[in-house]
């Protein structure tokens, strides 16, 4: 049993298939499946059910994806805590972000971190939290910008800002020259959302499920650009984060009232060291979010 046996294994269990485990990994099938039969053989246990359309881990498996990610994770500490003693605040750092917070807080100044610390190799994911938790655990990412509360033992997390929701009214809508909406006034509203596997879907249903006793939706995207575009047109309604709002033109964006907020905060796999370029990250994480607008650190 090696590391790249224990990698490929790793990406065969996220996958759930060996193909897409090769494409990940950028090596044949044939290739990483042997690699997989030889980890097997060593072992003397089946790790993976062969199924019709892809694989399943067995019991010996799931027992091994503990061991596997938890020597695959301090094998990355021992590179990072070397290399950072060589070079400080340098090094790899692969960080995370959800779609509805990426393209507003991070992409428009990320590049300021990296002009501050040129040394770090930085790497950015953009993906849902389901994905991005996985990755963190399997130490494929240091880091990742998502909504809390996340809820992973393995995980430590932390706030750095409280965001107001609004509700995104078409133009001429009644509601659209109000101070702030009532959740209560929208039941009714023909309602446009993120697709399911997106953190922010799942606050809008719960604000629904709250104020409206209401979770029907006629409209489920991956983008907020197309419910804007939506809302504009008169076809529905829908609640966009407020750091969206410099993109939502076209809409009437109005508070909702009340206490109605996401959390935004970053989560790293608890480990005893940390390495000085995921702590420079934080600190300037922790700095943007103090300047976004509206936002509440």
């Amino acid at each position: 049993m090696d590391l790249r046996q224990l990698r490929y294994f790793l990406a065969v269990a996220r996958a759930g298939s060996f193909s897409r485990a090769a494409a990940s990994e950028n090596i044949s099938q044939p290739a990483l499946s042997e690699q997989i039969r030889k980890l097997e053989g060593s072992l003397g246990v089946a790790l993976f059910e062969r199924l019709a359309r892809g694989v399943r881990l067995t019991p010996a498996g799931q027992r091994l994806l503990v061991h596997a990610r938890q020597i695959l994770r301090e094998m990355s500490d021992a590179r990072q805590s070397l290399e950072a003693l060589r070079t400080c605040v340098a090094g790899r750092l692969a960080v995370g972000v959800i779609p509805t917070v990426f393209p507003y807080l991070l992409a428009p100044r990320v590049e300021e971190f990296r002009r501050t610390h040129p040394e770090v190799e930085l790497r950015l994911v953009e993906d849902i939290t389901a994905r991005l938790v996985e990755s963190l655990l399997a130490g494929d990412l240091d880091l990742a910008v998502v909504s809390l509360p996340l809820r992973a033992p393995d995980l430590i997390c932390a706030e750095i800002l409280r965001e107001p929701l609004l509700v995104a009214l078409p133009p001429g809508h009644p509601l659209a020259r109000e101070k702030e909406v009532d959740p209560r006034a929208l039941r009714g509203e023909r309602w446009l959302i993120l697709r399911d596997g997106h953190c922010f879907r799942d606050e809008v249903l719960a604000l629904c499920r709250r104020a409206l006793r209401q979770t029907d939706s006629i409209f489920e995207t991956d983008q907020f650009a197309s419910i804007v575009a939506l809302v504009a047109a008169g076809f529905g309604v829908s609640v966009l984060p407020a750091m969206a709002a410099r993109q939502a033109g076209g809409c009437r964006l109005v508070p909702l009232r009340g206490t109605a907020h996401r959390r935004i905060g970053y989560a790293r796999v608890r480990r005893a060291f940390v390495p000085p370029a995921q702590i420079a990250f934080a600190e300037w994480l922790r700095n943007i979010a103090r300047e976004a607008p509206d936002a509440r650190p």
